[in-house]
C-alpha cells in the first residue's frame, strides 16, 4: 500500500472487514504463550517462537493490505494537460486530495451509526503496530500501570510515558514503549492520568528501568513525574469491537 493512498468511506456492502480486522488484531495482540499452544513442542526456544510470530504477523499484514479493502483507495490521478472538465473527466478543483475529501463527504450521507463506528475502528486498527496491539490487550484486562516522565532543567521533557506495561505485554521493542504509549494516547486509546497510590511499588521498579535511567543520566538535576496509564473509554469500546475472543461484544 503506497503512502499516497488515502482512507475513504467504505461501501456498506462489505460487512466482513471488521471480522478480518479483528482476526488480525488477535494475531498481533496474542503473546508467545498463545502461539506455544498452537505449535508442536511447547519447549521451543523463545527466539525461535518470536521469529515464527513475526512471520505470522508480517504475512497477515500483507494479506490485509492485499485484500479488496473498501476502507482504502488510491486518490484519483491528476488530469493531464489535455484533459479538461468538459472532456468528461471528473475534476474537483484539479486536486486528487480534494476529490478524495468530496468522496468522503458524499459517501458519509448514507452511513448509519454502526457503519460509522466500524469505519472509525478500522482506520484506527490500520495504524497500530503489533507491539501496540499487545499493550492494548494487557490494558484491556482493566488494570492501571505506572508511567513516568523524566524532566530536565527548566521542566524540559527528556522522556515521556515510560512504563512497565511493555514488559507485561511482552513487546518486541521494550525501548520503544514510551513512543508506543504516546501514539496510543494520541489515538485516544489510552489515558495517561495522575499517579495512583496503589502503583507506588511498581513506580519504584519503573525507576530502575534502563530506559528511565539512561534519560536521568542524560541531564543534570533530573526530576521524575509519576503518572498512571490505563485504557480509555474509547479504547475499551475499540477493544470490544476488535478483541478476537469469542465472548467479545461490540457495545
Amino acid at each position: 500500500m503506497s503512502r499516497e493512498e488515502v482512507l475513504v468511506v467504505a461501501s456498506p456492502q462489505d460487512p466482513t472487514l471488521l471480522r478480518r480486522a479483528g482476526r488480525f488484531a488477535g494475531w498481533a495482540a496474542r503473546t508467545g504463550l498463545s502461539l506455544t499452544r498452537l505449535l508442536p513442542g511447547a519447549g521451543l526456544a523463545e527466539a525461535g517462537l518470536r521469529g515464527v510470530e513475526r512471520q505470522l504477523v508480517s504475512e497477515l499484514r500483507k494479506r490485509l493490505d492485499s485484500m479488496d479493502d473498501p476502507y482504502v483507495v488510491t486518490p484519483p490521478a491528476r488530469p493531464s494537460a489535455e484533459q479538461r472538465p468538459g472532456d468528461g473527466v471528473l475534476v474537483v478543483a484539479g486536486e486528487p486530495l480534494r476529490a478524495a475529501m468530496k468522496q468522503l463527504m458524499d459517501s458519509s450521507a448514507g452511513f448509519d451509526r454502526a457503519q460509522s463506528r466500524e469505519y472509525l475502528y478500522a482506520t484506527v486498527l490500520r495504524q497500530l503496530t503489533p507491539d501496540e496491539a499487545r499493550i492494548l490487550a494487557v490494558l484491556a484486562r482493566g488494570s492501571a500501570f505506572p508511567a513516568v516522565d523524566v524532566l530536565g532543567r527548566g521542566g524540559r521533557v527528556v522522556l515521556r510515558n515510560a512504563s512497565t506495561v511493555g514488559k507485561a505485554a511482552g513487546v518486541t521493542l521494550p525501548e520503544e514503549v514510551p513512543s508506543y504509549l504516546t501514539r496510543l494516547a494520541g489515538l485516544g486509546l489510552v489515558e495517561v492520568g495522575p499517579d495512583e497510590t496503589a502503583l507506588s511499588s511498581q513506580h519504584e521498579i519503573l525507576a530502575t528501568d534502563e530506559v528511565v535511567r539512561e534519560a536521568v543520566r542524560s541531564v543534570k538535576r533530573a526530576r521524575l513525574v509519576r503518572h498512571s496509564v490505563r485504557l480509555s473509554r474509547f479504547g475499551a469500546r475499540f477493544w470490544a469491537a476488535c478483541d478476537p475472543a469469542p465472548q467479545s461484544r461490540v457495545p
